[in-house]
């Protein structure tokens, strides 16, 4: 996006100028013409560090545009489309009225390309750090289909069903972490400032300490001596891996292990057949075709081990093979689910049955969840209640010692 100083008149004929935001000079003139303004100069302003266009300011702080910015825009696309405003104009109006300015520009963008003559889907391709391609697919086929209201009504459900899982796994996952951060950071105060006092005063005794006492000196030893090391080699780990899972083969391995985490990864991989089967649901009903519908799905499944499944199901189905026997093959899907499908092919109501195969999964990712606190719960007293056993036994049993030793000596 540019900024583009300009002059020309109103419908009044009166003679005004100012700054318009746009893709090129001619988008530009066209926003104007649609804006009732009769251009008669039109300029590119040079980029500016602090403010204006895509500056380096801008694309530092600017804010992202998430899901409940997206389920907003699809719930307004489809009242406008209802209503029977004209695509154009409809993007024109949310553009100047998006509460996320991010949002707001892209949307102009798009209204621009719309202008000069392309299709929506194809605009919204652009951007598909904005919009997937689950939901240019489904634009598009509301587009050839004359049902753009209902398509957006479909993708506005399934993002605030998907939002609402993805809160559901976060809010599950809440305590643990908050646990387990709140134990590393009381061992580091322990063994960086806690221990060291003690060894002072073992130091004094001159005499073998009791093993618990010798692990908390050496670990205490350790920390304090070697923590700009320590934490050097945190960093370069941390940066290792994040680029490692970036790669195909990295983000690969890291996705297959995920589902295999005990307690997390079962629930995890019922999240992904879940969202699955809700997606292929939204586009079978949409009328996408059954292999364009799995190889979007692959792209958009959120999981590289799951999207290589998927896009193994699409090749067998270009083979002739049955959504069934390719579900089968995959050995992602329970017995029951099978059968469901195999149920919705024979009677042509596929949607549907996908449709209750996504509620099965969310019932039970929801069942889960409920229960994850209370599995997670007695492992963390566990090692809670390990580590303090090991700090009193550590710090008091030589203290004991030299209590005896002074009592059987007087």
């Amino acid at each position: 996006m540019a900024i583009f100083a300009y002059r020309g008149r109103n419908t009044q004929g009166a003679l005004i100028e100012g700054n318009i935001e746009a893709a090129n000079a001619g988008a530009a003139a066209t926003r104007l013409s649609n804006d009732g303004v009769i251009p008669l100069a039109i300029e590119e302003q040079a980029e500016k560090i602090f403010g204006g266009g895509d500056s380096a300011f801008d694309r530092l702080f600017k804010r992202k545009v998430d899901l409940p910015d997206l389920i907003m825009f699809s719930r307004q696309m489809y009242s406008l489309s209802r209503a029977g405003v004209p695509i154009l104009r409809a993007f024109v109006n949310l553009a100047d009225s998006a509460a996320n300015p991010e949002l707001g520009k892209i949307l102009r963008i798009v209204s621009d390309d719309l202008a000069s003559g392309q299709n929506l889907a194809t605009a919204m391709a652009k951007h598909e750090t904005i919009f997937s391609s689950f939901y240019v697919s489904m634009v598009h086929v509301g587009e050839n289909t004359g049902r753009l209201d209902i398509v957006f009504m479909q993708l506005a459900d399934h993002l605030e069903r998907d939002l609402e899982t993805r809160k559901r796994i976060a809010s599950a996952f809440r305590y643990p972490t908050f646990v387990l951060i709140a134990i590393s950071v009381a061992i580091a105060i322990i063994n960086i400032m806690v221990i060291p006092a003690f060894a002072k005063i073992f130091a004094s005794f001159h005499t073998q300490l009791p093993w618990a006492t010798r692990v908390l000196l050496g670990t205490s030893h350790f920390f304090v001596t070697y923590w700009p090391l320590l934490s050097v080699a945190i960093i370069a780990g941390a940066f290792s891996w994040r680029r490692y899972i970036a790669t195909e083969k990295g983000r690969l391995f890291w996705d297959s292990k995920k589902l295999r985490i005990p307690m997390i990864g079962d629930i995890v991989h019922r999240a992904l057949l879940g969202r699955f089967a809700r997606t292929f649901a939204t586009m079978s009903r949409a009328g996408v075709p059954l292999t364009t519908a799995l190889n979007v799905i692959s792209r958009v499944v959120d999981n590289a081990f799951v999207g290589e499944k998927v896009r193994g199901m699409s090749v067998g189905i270009e083979r002739g093979e049955s959504i069934t026997r390719n579900a089968a093959a995959t050995n992602m899907f329970s017995p029951l689910v099978l059968q469901m499908l195999a149920v919705g092919e024979e009677t042509g109501a596929i949607d549907e049955l996908l449709d209750e195969v996504a509620d099965f999964y969310d019932r039970e990712v929801d069942y889960d969840l409920k229960r994850l606190s209370d599995r997670i719960e007695p492992i963390m007293i566990m090692f809670v209640g390990a580590l303090v056993l090991i700090l009193a036994l550590g710090v008091f049993l030589p203290m004991w010692d030299m209590a005896s030793a002074a009592r059987g000596g007087g």
